[in-house]
């Protein structure tokens, strides 16, 4: 399909209702569409129109020829009512920490980083603890927005949370119990060991 078709075939599905735009922003970046853009704003516009249609990354990258970070990145803006910005925000530019970004961190942080899929790949991690500078490349890979991982521990403490392993009831109660304190040995029983360990000193020959 030429890139004139591809235009008019988009025209056509402006009036659609999209699973991520508004009425308005649709029929808007479909004005922009025909107006005089460069390649890289014609490819903004095109990715956020295709995830509007349900269309999925892969999709998009195999249709458009764009590579899957640029595609990423506009679909989240499109999912995060941030479609506006198709021309003064440039590529590369971190898109708002939003509620998705928060509820994806938590869900992250109660599961074993083995267990979750690493984006863009068919194998899980192989380390099995959180840092915040993993949650920070993780959830710029998953959702497309680069958070420092400075910044995310001061997300994590606002909420609460932190990467470090908390010990529970039962692990606390075993290491009490592995401790002798002085607190444990009453007076009576500090005296009947004197009497039993009152050994008289051996006399000189």
């Amino acid at each position: 399909m030429s890139p004139q078709q591809n235009k008019t075939a988009q025209s056509q599905d402006c009036q659609a209702v999209g699973k991520y735009l508004t009425t308005f922003q649709r029929k808007l970046l479909c004005v922009n569409l025909h107006s005089d853009l460069t390649d890289k704003q014609h490819q903004r516009i095109q990715i956020m129109l295709l995830a509007d249609e349900g269309k999925t990354q892969s999709e998009i990258c195999q249709e458009l020829g764009c590579c899957q970070a640029t595609a990423r990145h506009w679909m989240t803006m499109a999912r995060n009512n941030q479609a506006h910005h198709w021309k003064s925000n440039p590529i590369g530019r971190p898109s708002l920490v939003n509620e998705e970004y928060l509820k994806r961190l938590k869900q992250l942080l109660t599961k074993n980083p083995q267990e979750v899929k690493i984006p863009d790949k068919d194998y899980q991690y192989p380390f099995t603890r959180w840092t915040a500078q993993k949650l920070s490349q993780h959830l710029h890979g998953e959702l497309g927005v680069k958070v420092s991982p400075q910044h995310l521990n001061r997300l994590l403490k606002q909420m609460g949370l932190s990467t470090r392993p908390k010990l529970n009831s039962k692990t606390e109660s075993s290491l009490s119990s592995e401790c002798i304190q002085i607190s444990d040995l009453d007076s009576v029983s500090i005296l009947e060991a004197s009497e039993i360990w009152n050994f008289s000193p051996l006399k000189s020959s």
